[in-house]
């Protein structure tokens, strides 16, 4: 009872000077959200499910404010900095007033959404009973929208009748606002950082001004007034895809703020419009030394296709255009074959562009696609020794996965290295990458370890938790067939994965931070095609560092469940003509001195004898060159690696 009466009281306040209302209502509904905010990406998909379902489409007309809450984008093109000044007006209290100071938030025909029963402005809190309520009452007006557009759809004059079946009188100054939206826009890339790329209704340009709109004619309004005014509507150059804008236009009064009726024309029905949706043929692990994609087009227009271009382009090498003819009915695909490339071992980015359309194309900000996949194809190393120190990243042979072509992926660090000894390694930054599940995946080169003797895995790696809430994860697979099916052999994630204290800073690591692993890599199916891979999944926490990746042979047999030493020294360090290694060691055995260059050639060796406690060995540098060098000490127990620093 009580809650009736509450919607009851709502909707009597809103509508208090509109009397003997006929016309059906439609309301307005005002999303704040933004391209770097991470609850928006997260709200949005089932906000946007709710709005397009039963009958809500014929009650509530939405539209989006890409605000620049928490921060702005900083890409020159974004949805909001292409739009901004719009934008900044509407939410910010120097604007209009609203004063929005979070995202995502919203606002219900000028009010807040706690007006009709919602319970908070959060958009998580709009459903089907508040919309209701919003639309449960007339208006005092009606609205008639009639754009008429130029031939290739650059600028529209719109046409606006305005019309009262009831008294009505303003608080303030009553205006009519005509804004620009694309209904739906889908990103290859995210414009922002929070991961998202699919957005709805988004508001994109505003006739003349958001602020001034069109003034009503000043005064009361009594039933059966009208007003009729035509505003030219250019269309921005920065438009994603012109078959899906469409013009939606609302009566405020800038007194109260509240908005009287809302109406939209339909979407822009484009006469000549070809539309990538994809590539398929493409998996994200390619096993082939080639690979012949298929281009998927999509006809967005109201006449066939009888002919198109594709111009495939793969990493930063454009390929032969592939020419084709047909006839691709409006709203149906279809599948083009083109060239196959030929691939090594390392990461690659396949897209095509459209052009040549038949009857020209009205739309080319969607005649691309694009997709990210890594090839292995030829098993040639025998060993992997790598400290990240030079050279491109991922290096030669080594490839990343980026799945979401996102911003954040695996990159080389020169802020710190391992246990300090330089200030090169591998990272992966959960702290800034706000799309929480983003997985990312670094592969060691593709490994023939068929005449290996019980080959390990050994690395080290350094954590710090952002907060006990934070569950960012390192995992490391295996693969003996190309990926069909992966083994996993490490896996940590959270408090787990942590080797340093709590940190809400961006987290660099410390020399004694690191922490080193060594996992045995016996009893793989086919050893001759062996994958290795680093996982990381994002939590948005803290940072993670890799370095001193090396697949060797361990020998066989395994002394004791120790490990074969608990700490490796070496000083000084740098150096410049002799340094000393201090090891040490868990019981006596007898191990070999090996020193890898950054090619993964060995320039030194040497058996020595190691006693259980502190080892001192001589290890004559003034030879070496100018680099930096992976020691490595391992006898028939396990291994252990340090870098070396040589300065000359």
């Amino acid at each position: 009872m009580k809650n009736n009466y509450f919607k009851l009281i709502a909707m009597a306040t809103l509508f208090s000077n509109a009397i003997n209302s006929q016309t059906p209502r439609k309301v307005l509904y005002e999303e704040f959200t933004g391209e770097n905010c991470p609850p928006c990406a997260s709200t949005n998909p089932g906000l946007d499910a709710l709005l397009k379902s039963g009958n809500n489409p014929t009650k509530i007309i939405p539209i989006k404010w890409q605000v620049p809450i928490p921060s702005a984008p900083s890409a020159t093109w974004s949805l909001y900095q292409t739009n901004k000044s719009d934008i900044n007006w509407r939410y910010q209290t120097i604007g209009y007033g609203y004063g929005i100071n979070s995202a995502p938030s919203s606002k219900i025909d000028g009010q807040n959404a706690t007006v009709f029963g919602a319970s908070s402005n959060h958009p998580a809190n709009l459903n089907n009973n508040v919309i209701n309520n919003a639309a449960a009452a007339t208006s005092p007006f009606s609205i008639i929208i009639s754009p008429i557009w130029d031939a290739g759809y650059n600028s529209a004059t719109v046409s606006v009748t305005l019309a009262t079946t009831a008294n009505f009188a303003p608080v303030g100054t009553a205006r009519f606002r005509l804004v620009l939206i694309e209904r739906e826009i889908i990103f290859p890339t995210s414009p922002g950082t929070n991961g998202e790329k699919e957005f709805n209704w988004v508001v994109r340009s505003a006739y003349p001004t958001i602020q001034f709109g069109t003034a009503l004619t000043a005064g009361n309004w009594t039933n059966g007034q009208t007003q009729t005014f035509t505003v030219a509507c250019p269309v921005p150059s920065y438009i994603n895809d012109k078959g899906q804008i469409s013009f939606v236009g609302f009566i405020q009064d800038d007194g109260d703020k509240k908005v009287w009726q809302t109406e939209k024309a339909d979407l822009v029905g484009l006469a000549n419009d070809a539309k990538a949706l994809g590539i398929i043929n493409i998996q994200n692990h390619n096993c082939s030394a080639s690979v012949t994609p298929n281009a998927i087009v999509y006809n967005n227009g109201v006449n066939a296709i009888t002919a198109l271009t594709l111009t495939p382009r793969i990493n930063l090498t454009n390929l032969t255009p592939v020419t084709w003819s047909g006839n691709l009915a409006p709203a149906q695909t279809a599948t083009i074959t083109l060239n196959t490339s030929t691939l090594t071992n390392t990461s690659y980015t396949y897209s095509y562009n459209i052009t040549g359309v038949s009857g020209g194309d009205m739309s080319n900000y969607n005649n691309k696609a694009v997709s990210s996949f890594v090839n292995t194809s030829n098993y040639n190393s025998t060993s992997v020794n790598e400290g990240f120190v030079l050279g491109a990243f991922p290096p030669v042979n080594w490839s990343r996965l980026n799945s979401d072509l996102g911003v954040n992926t695996w990159v080389r660090s020169s802020s710190c290295g391992a246990y300090d000894l330089d200030s090169d390694c591998a990272k992966y930054d959960f702290y800034n990458n706000a799309v929480v599940g983003d997985v990312d995946e670094l592969y060691l080169p593709p490994m023939d370890l068929s005449s290996t003797p019980s080959p390990s895995l050994t690395f080290d790696y350094a954590h710090a938790q952002y907060s006990a809430n934070y569950f960012d994860s390192l995992e490391v697979y295996t693969s003996t067939n190309c990926g069909a099916n992966w083994t996993k052999i490490f896996s940590k994630g959270g408090a787990s994965l942590a080797t340093a204290p709590t940190t809400t800073a961006n987290y660099v690591a410390a020399a004694a931070h690191w922490s080193t692993v060594t996992i045995p890599l016996t009893g793989l199916t086919n050893p001759a095609t062996t994958l290795v891979k680093f996982v990381a999944l994002n939590d948005n926490g803290n940072n993670v560092y890799v370095d001193n990746i090396n697949v060797q042979g361990a020998g066989v047999g395994i002394k004791s469940n120790l490990p074969f030493a608990n700490e490796l020294n070496l000083f000084p360090n740098p150096t410049n003509a002799v340094s000393f290694i201090s090891l040490s060691a868990n019981y006596s055995t007898n191990a070999n001195i090996n020193i890898y260059n950054t090619l993964g050639q060995i320039i030194y060796k040497k058996s020595v004898d190691v006693t259980y406690g502190i080892n001192t060995i001589t290890l004559p540098t003034e030879n070496f060159g100018t680099g930096v060098y992976n020691v490595i000490i391992e006898s028939k127990e396990g291994k252990i690696t340090k870098k070396l620093n040589v300065i000359k």
